[in-house]
């Protein structure tokens, strides 16, 4: 009984980094079309500048005044600043191709990953970092006769709380009014005398700031390794295929969805635990191809 509530915890955990990931992913294709394969890579960016950020001498400083809050104080720092590389890509490398076909898109966010992957050795080195020292002050709680990490408890929190304060961005303020009227019709906005372009490097570096945010969180609990985005990448394709692309509730139910499959897999059936997430994926896809909640 006791691993089977750990098993839950561990899902839930691993559903909250990765709706903060796929939501992002989300959001960017809802109002802009693009399918971004970067997206993996923005969440690497993130884990690696809070993992430096944390061990560096302002970690420590603040470590030192203000114990474990100073160091959660600088966890975010990471996901701001690839929110900030974000407002730079989408004027310069993405708004000249709106015009094109998909393939265009693919092939510059492809690029785009590379570049940040090379860029990401050239800054942090082969090294891996972790934050580990965040989850080390937290602690555990006994769940039966084992221990559970409490930092997994607050990554889930955030998780939550980010996705009701997401939900009610968009659908409860006049900035969330913009960008769902942008993302519906661009020239119909446009003509309304709303600043196309200024919404699309708002939305953009939201979605980007949300990758970061799940490397941010994560970092505590998984050192930032090189690579590390692209797997992340693979699974948040599979949760917004099975939720729908451009659905915040899609990515809400389709990161539940793998993160308990997933779990139960490492638990039961390791050797085909992807093959099953891909084959759930491929069923959702023959049913209804654009996601339980996608819309055509």
């Amino acid at each position: 009984m006791t691993i089977f509530v750990i098993q839950i915890f561990n899902s839930f955990f691993y559903a909250a980094v990765l709706f903060l990931i796929a939501a992002g992913l989300s959001l960017i294709y809802g109002v802009m079309r693009i399918v971004n394969l970067a997206h993996g890579t923005l969440y690497a960016l993130g884990a690696y500048v809070s993992a430096w950020i944390v061990g560096s001498a302002i970690g420590h400083a603040l470590e030192g005044n203000l114990g474990l809050a100073g160091m959660l104080i600088l966890l975010p720092i990471g996901a701001i600043a690839v929110a900030a590389v974000g407002a730079l890509i989408e004027p310069t490398l993405l708004r000249p191709l709106y015009g094109r076909s998909e393939e265009y898109h693919l092939l510059v966010t492809f690029g785009l990953l590379m570049i940040l992957e090379d860029v990401i050795k050239l800054l942090f080195g082969r090294t891996p970092l972790s934050a580990g020292a965040i989850m080390d002050q937290m602690g555990s709680i006994p769940v039966g006769r084992l221990m559970y990490p409490t930092y997994n408890l607050f990554v889930v929190a955030v998780g939550l709380g980010v996705a009701v304060g997401l939900w009610a961005f968009i659908y409860r303020t006049k900035f969330g009014v913009i960008l769902r009227a942008t993302s519906q019709d661009r020239r119909m906005a446009a003509a309304l005398g709303i600043n196309v372009g200024r919404v699309y490097v708002q939305a953009f570096a939201i979605g980007c700031f949300m990758a970061g945010l799940g490397g941010a969180v994560v970092v505590p609990a998984q050192a930032a390794v090189l690579g590390l985005g692209i797997e992340v990448l693979i699974l948040a394709f599979v949760v917004v295929v099975i939720g729908g692309l451009g659905s915040l509730q899609g990515a809400l139910v389709g990161a539940l969805i793998v993160s308990f499959v997933r779990t139960a897999g490492i638990q039961f059936f390791p050797e085909i635990e992807l093959a099953v997430l891909y084959l759930i994926a491929a069923a959702v896809l023959l049913v209804r191809p654009t996601g339980l909640f996608g819309r055509a």
